[in-house]
């Protein structure tokens, strides 16, 4: 007789983020979580009502996780710490974001996530209509992720010369993307490089803002 740990809504959750994060969040299912944990999928209903409860809890533990700054930095620098090290958890939990995307409204600690950055924001002195844009503007990045202009893979170069003729600009650009093979970068783009240059830039735009009493309607 095996000596299984008992059943809880923690160990439900966290043998899903496993499966997830080793197979795909399109292979998760009530019955193959249930194969996972030796149960039969009854099981799981005592303790996640059905599946979009099992994703929400699961987004939750994943969130819940993301390191919080010291409360001894400066507000840009405590915004970009919060900010990469959500990157760095939807990095190591690649199914995350999109099941992000997909819920209709945000989970507990989705919600908590953003109120800790707002009061970033506000601790720093901007002002709630200057917040509220800077969050528009951030989008998505604000939780580490975001649609990359340029994807990588076997695939990444520059463009037939077709479309560099039609549309050069775009192959210009798409061919600067292109590193060198010797390069410690490797082909295609540096996502990280990428995020963080963006990052930096918002965030210093932000603060320019912010140190100009920006208003809504002033240019």
């Amino acid at each position: 007789m095996t000596n299984r740990p008992p059943l809880s809504r923690d160990r439900v959750l966290r043998a899903a983020i496993e499966l997830a994060d080793s197979t795909g969040i399109e292979s998760l299912s009530m019955r193959r979580l249930a194969q996972e944990l030796d149960v039969v999928p009854m099981a799981l209903y005592k303790h996640v009502a059905n599946k979009d409860e099992l994703l929400d809890g699961m987004l939750d533990t994943v969130v819940g996780a993301i390191e919080a700054p010291g409360h001894d930095t400066d507000w840009k620098t405590a915004v970009r710490r919060r900010i990469l090290s959500a990157r760095q958890t939807m990095l190591r939990h690649r199914w995350a974001s999109r099941a992000i995307e997909t819920r209709q409204a945000p989970t507990p600690a989705v919600l908590a996530y953003l109120d800790s950055v707002i009061g970033m924001f506000r601790r720093g002195g901007l002002s709630v209509d200057l917040t509220h844009h800077v969050m528009h503007a951030l989008g998505s990045r604000v939780l580490g992720f975001t649609q990359e202009l340029y994807t990588t893979g076997p695939q990444a170069g520059p463009p037939p010369p077709e479309l560099a003729l039609a549309f050069p600009h775009v192959a210009e650009v798409a061919a600067a993307a292109a590193h060198e093979n010797g390069s410690v970068v490797g082909s295609g783009c540096d996502d990280q490089f990428e995020f963080e240059f963006a990052l930096d830039l918002m965030l210093d735009g932000f603060e320019r803002l912010h140190e100009q009493r920006w208003t809504p309607g002033r240019s």
